[in-house]
């Protein structure tokens, strides 16, 4: 995923997303009113991953971290690849409008930019008609372009390897949490903290981590990797919050100091 920079909330300029006309009458929230096979409650509420963009015929595939949630609210928000975004959508008579999308400004990289305002054209030109398959989505535009997105489910805590995003690591920092012996006293966490290696007990259950003190290597690297290690070590010995969107793991140590991570694919 890009190196995210900084991420400061704006409305897009036109030409990465077309506003779209106000269809007639008022549009329902999405969710709120299924075509008659039911493709409402098919594509809302869902995480589904962009996987590819075709416009104009050609196809492009979409970096790793692109996705888009249609909300029961009448909401989506998602992510381009480099830069989220968020809008008004709706559901209705078998077509999906995204509309009032706004985006995070993030120095991306020139290929990124220019895909990343291809995707948000398509996703905002227009109606888009749905059509789901086996757990995929294609929306496609009035002119033919498509998006081609796949479902995806929440990642679990346990089996997945977490790689921190923040603070920030330059992806050198994961962690694994196992629970192979069936003994949740004898679960424990291990991983590599930036620099140095490191292992502890994690006992799991109503939303908190209890962790134990960590047992690491005795590395030494760079300032900037050590002071990020610093706050990783930080969450041990005490027990933590967590809280899993989806790809994205959060932790919150008692004093609100966070740690977030996504799951590798």
């Amino acid at each position: 995923m890009y190196r995210q920079k900084q991420r400061t909330i704006m409305t897009v300029a036109a030409a990465a997303l077309v506003p779209l006309a106000a269809a007639c009458g008022s549009e329902r929230a999405a969710g709120g009113s299924a075509s008659a096979d039911g493709e409402a409650q098919e594509v809302t509420g869902v995480h589904w991953a962009v996987d590819s963009v075709t416009a104009d015929g050609e196809r492009e595939q979409v970096p790793d971290g692109a996705h888009l949630t249609l909300t029961a609210d009448g909401t989506a928000e998602g992510s381009y690849g480099c830069n989220d975004f968020h809008a008004k959508a709706s559901v209705d008579g078998g077509r999906v409008r995204l509309s009032d999308a706004r985006s995070t400004e993030i120095a991306c990289t020139d290929r990124s930019a220019d895909l990343e305002k291809t995707l948000a054209r398509a996703l905002t030109a227009g109606p888009l008609t749905p059509e789901v398959e086996d757990g995929r989505l294609t929306l496609t535009t009035a002119d033919g372009d498509t998006v081609r997105l796949s479902a995806r489910r929440a990642a679990p805590l346990h089996g997945t390897t977490w790689t921190v995003t923040s603070p920030d690591t330059a992806g050198r920092a994961h962690l694994a949490f196992d629970r192979s012996t069936g003994d949740t006293a004898t679960a424990t966490v291990t991983g590599r903290l930036g620099c140095n290696r490191v292992t502890a007990r994690a006992t799991v259950g109503d939303g908190r981590i209890t962790l134990g003190p960590a047992a690491t290597t005795r590395m030494m690297c760079e300032d900037s990797l050590m002071d990020a290690e610093k706050r990783l070590t930080a969450l041990f010995d005490q027990r933590i919050e967590y809280r899993i969107d989806q790809q994205t793991l959060t932790l919150t140590s008692a004093n609100g100091e966070t740690v977030r991570a996504v799951a590798e694919r």
